[in-house]
This record gives structure tokens, C-alpha cells and sequence, in this order.
């Protein structure tokens, strides 16, 4: 990634010394650029519309203006800027907001640096990034429902794009080709009603799919 640009980042959380330490730690990765922090969301929004970054990184847990709240008003400014929430907090309730307002990713906090740095890459190509504690969250609860429309194959599909997989993962994943896994796709959002990546995610969040019942 070295002839590439630096993935420019604002970092934004209410509490200094992880603000600090997170910049600190990101900006031992040449091919990342901590172009600005702060405190409070509004203000991390001002420092976001005047640097243009790549990936916002949010706290979701800010005082006056809460991450999940801040999400929809970096998207209605920089519909290009991919927003991860970092949380303490697995609750698929958290989650599941999280998605629906539009974030690309969501990541614990006691995930290592290492992991950080993966979920920026990954939505800054443009995917969802969900930290390994999030997923385990995603793939825990039993289905509430006693039967759902999809197939088997269908389940699979939607489960692994629901962990932020990209068509090409999912094919490696079910020894499958892309264009199947994209037919899939489409099926899966007629079946459903739904006409959106992040919708089908809120679904298998909400249905608490797992690929163990497949």
C-alpha cells in the first residue's frame, strides 16, 4: 500500500487519553493519516467537512450529540465518508442502530490495534467492516422466528454478507462463483422486500441468523 495514498481518518471520542493514544497508535501506520480529532460529535463533523476524510472513527457513546445520532448528519455532509462506530457495547441493539443510520462498520474497543486498522481498510474499499466480538453477537442469538422465506444456500449467503463480506468472499467462502453469489443477492432482496445492503444486514441482525441452523 505504499504507492497509494494515505487513508485520511478523524478520530472522535469525549475521552482525551483514548483520543490521544488511538492517534498515537494510528499514526505509526504510514499508509494512514490522522487528519484531525475531537471531542464532541458536532465538532468532529466541523473538522471532518474542512479535511475530507476517507473514515470517520466515532465513539458511540458522545455527550449532546450521541455517535449513532451523528451518523445520519456525516452522510447528509460527506456522503462519500464511511463512519465506524467504536463501542464497549456489543448489544445487538446498539448494533443494529448502528446500521440502519448508515455505519460501514462497528468495532469493540478491547479489539487489538492491528483490527482497527483492518476495519479502516476495509471500508474505505468500500465493504463493512464488523469487529470478531460483533460477529460472535451476530452469530449468538437463536431465531425468534419460527420460519423465514430464504433457502439454505440463501441463509449462508446473507449470514456472511451480513459480517461484512464482499461477493468475493462469500464465493471463496461457499465454493460458489460471484455471479452466483450476486444472483443470490438479488433473490434475497426480492424475497425480502428489501432494496439495500445495509437493510439485508438489519434483517439478519433483527432474525439473528446463524449459519450453525443452516
Amino acid at each position: 500500500m505504499s504507492d497509494a495514498k494515505p487513508i485520511k481518518v478523524v478520530l472522535i471520542d469525549n475521552h482525551p487519553l483514548v483520543l490521544d493514544g488511538l492517534r498515537a497508535v494510528l499514526e505509526t501506520f504510514p499508509h494512514i493519516e490522522v487528519v484531525g480529532t475531537a471531542g464532541l460529535a458536532l465538532s468532529g463533523l466541523e473538522v471532518a467537512m474542512k479535511t475530507n476524510p476517507a473514515v470517520v472513527l466515532i465513539d458511540i457513546n458522545m455527550p449532546k450529540l450521541s455517535g449513532i445520532e451523528a451518523i445520519e448528519l456525516f452522510k447528509a455532509r460527506l456522503p462519500d465518508c464511511r463512519i465506524v462506530m467504536l463501542s464497549m457495547h456489543d448489544s445487538r441493539e446498539y448494533i443494529s442502530a448502528s446500521v440502519l443510520h448508515g455505519a460501514s462498520g462497528y468495532v469493540l474497543k478491547d479489539v487489538s490495534t492491528d483490527e482497527i486498522v483492518t476495519a479502516i481498510e476495509t471500508v474505505a474499499a468500500g465493504k463493512t467492516y464488523f469487529s470478531s466480538g460483533v460477529s460472535d453477537v451476530l452469530l449468538d442469538r437463536r431465531p425468534s422466528e419460527p420460519a423465514n422465506p430464504l433457502t439454505s444456500r440463501e441463509h449462508d449467503v446473507l449470514m456472511l454478507l451480513a459480517s461484512g463480506k464482499s461477493n468475493r468472499d462469500i464465493a471463496q467462502s461457499l465454493s460458489l462463483s460471484e455471479a452466483t453469489v450476486e444472483t443470490h443477492r438479488k433473490n434475497i432482496k426480492k424475497k425480502l422486500g428489501i432494496s439495500t445492503t445495509a437493510g439485508l444486514i438489519r434483517y439478519a441482525i433483527d432474525n439473528g441468523f446463524s449459519l450453525a441452523d443452516s
